[in-house]
């Protein structure tokens, strides 16, 4: 019976470890010089990556999903213009609803689609404009793998 649980554990194991490596191929290959790792989340119909710096903060997210976010962004909020996935895209300020609140001009969000039913919601929360455009810079070097949305259908 003691032999038959530490199979079962060493499988359990084995299988987790499995699935961790398949979730971390999930995210976009991060530059190794970018001094940035991703956490990542996987639901069922979702992925959600989260770049952090080495002091632990959170400056690049993206949700990759099948489903279309369905977010309408004011024109007057368009800023600048990049590219993800081989598809070209406007970034946007974001609307705090009128209201000015510090570190807003650091701050960028944009949908991209990049196929049919499949659709990256990137989002930056930079510390300053400097580092808002080196992680745009860095977001347009992102490549997808193809299983990046294996988990979310």
């Amino acid at each position: 019976m003691k032999t038959v649980r530490i199979v079962s554990a060493a499988m359990l194991l084995a299988l987790s470890s499995t699935a961790l490596a398949q979730q971390a191929e999930q995210c976009p290959t991060l530059p190794a010089d970018s001094g940035l790792h991703w956490d990542q989340q996987t639901q069922s119909d979702f992925i959600v990556c989260k770049a952090s710096t080495s002091d632990g903060r959170t400056v690049l997210n993206m949700m990759l999903t099948a489903r279309d976010p369905d977010m309408a962004f004011n024109r007057s909020l368009r800023a600048e213009k990049g590219s993800f996935g081989g598809e070209s895209m406007h970034w946007y300020k974001l609307d705090m609803g009128g209201r000015d609140l510090p570190g807003l001009e650091s701050r960028r969000i944009t949908v991209v689609k990049l196929d049919k039913n499949r659709f990256a919601q990137i989002w930056i929360d930079a510390a300053d404009t400097a580092e808002l455009g080196n992680l745009q810079n860095l977001t347009q070097t992102l490549s997808l793998n193809s299983s990046a949305l294996a988990g979310a259908r």
